[in-house]
């Protein structure tokens, strides 16, 4: 009898020790070295690629006039493009055109943010709004957003609400469906572990399924601003009127109705030049962090 109660401590320790090797082998495994990059190394890994994307578009863009593959009725040169830049900034308008632009986008886009976000929690969460609504939020996602500017301005004439209601109309779907799509990604355990501890009803939206649904709600506002600025710069190209002022797309169509084939590529590069930006300071930064968070980068 004492033999078998020895052997069986025995075995027992040994389980102990196998079990404590085993979490010791997962927690090295789960613990990763926290290493703050350098400035230099960030500004390397964010900033050089940008940058040497456009030396590269603009080295083919004046290799082209060089080889004479193209002539400048059709492409004007880099440098017909800069003097348009640098007769902006003479003028004293260029930061004026781009802010006009970058006013209305963002105040659409926060607007959308702020209706997009509600309607993607209850179409997630009510199975018939569900089955009624998403068809139509995917349908206007589809939509090409210049479909909507003969609408809105017969609706509110050539004014600021015509705008911003072709930016809503563009923006909040997709909002709504990737808020939507990272809901459908929550694991059901969250959901039952919120209701345990209370977690429900606009409590559990906010504690429980926004925060797990970030990566789905991430993607959906950075293509909720896409929308938002190119529904924006549709507008601006059709809608012309002097209480609106001169934005972006304005700037575009003017020049293209004076023949001005360098400020119509000026106008392009800024409207893209903005875009990007906006996606670098802004949406990058915020996707790559709450990837982070979760172990995905």
């Amino acid at each position: 009898m004492p033999e078998t109660e020895a052997r069986a401590a025995e075995a027992g320790g040994r389980a102990d020790a196998d079990l404590a090797c085993l979490e010791a082998s997962l927690d090295s495994l789960e613990t990763k070295p926290v290493r703050r990059d350098s400035a230099g190394r960030v500004l390397r890994r964010t900033v050089a690629p940008p940058l040497l994307g456009i030396v590269l578009v603009l080295t083919v863009w004046e290799s082209l006039h060089l080889s004479g593959l193209v002539s400048e009725d059709r492409l004007p040169t880099p440098g017909a493009t800069w003097d348009s830049l640098r007769t902006l900034w003479l003028r004293g308008t260029l930061f004026d055109i781009i802010w006009t632009s970058l006013e209305r986008g963002l105040l659409g886009f926060l607007a959308s943010v702020a209706i997009g976000t509600p309607l993607g929690l209850i179409v997630a969460r009510v199975p018939l709004v569900r089955a009624a609504v998403r068809p139509v939020l995917s349908g206007l996602q589809s939509l090409p957003s210049v479909a909507w500017v003969p609408a809105a301005v017969i609706w509110f004439g050539l004014t600021g609400g015509a705008m911003y209601t072709v930016i809503l109309l563009g923006a909040v779907p997709s909002i709504a469906i990737g808020l939507v799509s990272g809901i459908d990604q929550v694991p059901p355990l969250y959901l039952r572990a919120g209701r345990i501890i209370g977690a429900t009803g606009l409590r559990g939206a906010r504690h429980i399924l926004l925060p797990a649904s970030l990566p789905g709600y991430t993607a959906g506002l950075k293509q909720g601003w896409a929308f938002s600025w190119r529904s924006l710069m549709a507008t601006e190209l059709i809608a012309s009127s002097p209480e609106l002022g001169m934005g972006l797309g304005r700037y575009l169509e003017n020049s293209r109705e004076s023949i001005d084939l360098p400020g119509v590529f000026l106008g392009i590069l800024l409207i893209l030049t903005v875009g990007v930006l906006i996606d670098l300071l802004v949406f990058s930064p915020l996707e790559r962090r709450v990837l982070r968070n979760r172990g995905l980068a």
